[in-house]
């Protein structure tokens, strides 16, 4: 029987027993396997992963594992910069677009407050997701583990937090997202873009008290919501200054 070393390094250590975090520990095996196929039956999703070093080299996914390698396996890397070593993926990990899978519906909804890209629908199956992301070219956020181990999903975030506010914060400062944000630019119900619009044009939307008090109004582009500064607005703005306070130490 052939044994390998592995070592997971940060993050990825929450999808390991206690007995394998944050130290080497031998894996047995039997059968000619992909380095790929190892880590994920160890529980360990593919598109969490960002650099995985064999005897010192960098390798992809089809790597073959042989008796005695020693394997180091590394998450996102937010500050350090290892684009000459990565042999994973032929474009960059993070682009600040999604798709949400059908259980983190408000996730979806505050991510598109911020202004980020977010598709999501109540109705999207696993087969829906993975889809998208492929032909999309979006990052699956999930706390569905086997969502993440399909193939197609080369772009994905395990969420770890269980409130949907949690949650955010966590997207955020994982993927380092706080200077993509741009709040008040999409449709919290579709997605779609915001634009500014006259107030004769949507009056025919507006409630008596809104058509009286107020003139500024924005309208999606994509299903025609209207928005304006009302008291949803400065609840919001608050939301918008916690999603964004650095964490306290």
């Amino acid at each position: 029987m052939a044994i390998a070393h592995l070592r997971f390094y940060e993050e990825l250590n929450d999808f390991l027993p206690p007995s394998q975090r944050k130290s080497e520990f031998e894996h047995r095996f039997e059968r000619r396997t992909s380095i790929k196929d190892m880590i994920e039956s160890l529980g360990v999703p593919h598109p969490e992963i960002e650099l995985i070093l064999v005897n010192g080299q960098s390798v992809d996914f089809s790597h073959i594992v042989e008796d005695g390698d020693r394997i180091s396996v590394y998450p996102v890397f937010e500050s350090l910069d290892v684009s000459s070593l990565i042999r994973l993926r032929p474009a960059p990990l993070r682009d600040p677009r999604f798709v949400v899978d059908c259980n983190l519906g408000r996730l979806a909804r505050y991510l598109r407050l911020l202004g980020l890209d977010c598709l999501y629908q109540n109705d999207f199956n696993d087969e829906t997701v993975s889809r998208i992301s492929q032909q999309q070219h979006r990052i699956v956020l999930t706390r569905d583990r086997r969502l993440l181990q399909r193939k197609i999903i080369t772009h994905g975030f395990y969420v770890r937090a269980v409130n949907p506010k949690d949650q955010v914060r966590e997207v955020l400062q994982r993927l380092d997202l706080a200077g993509k944000v741009r709040p008040f630019t999409r449709c919290t119900r579709c997605n779609g873009v915001l634009k500014a619009t006259l107030k004769e044009t949507v009056d025919h939307q507006l409630e008596p008290k809104t058509r009286r008090y107020y003139v500024q109004f924005q309208q999606c582009e994509q299903c025609g919501q209207v928005y304006w500064r009302g008291s949803h607005h400065k609840r919001a703005r608050q939301l918008i200054r916690d999603f964004l306070a650095k964490p306290a130490k």
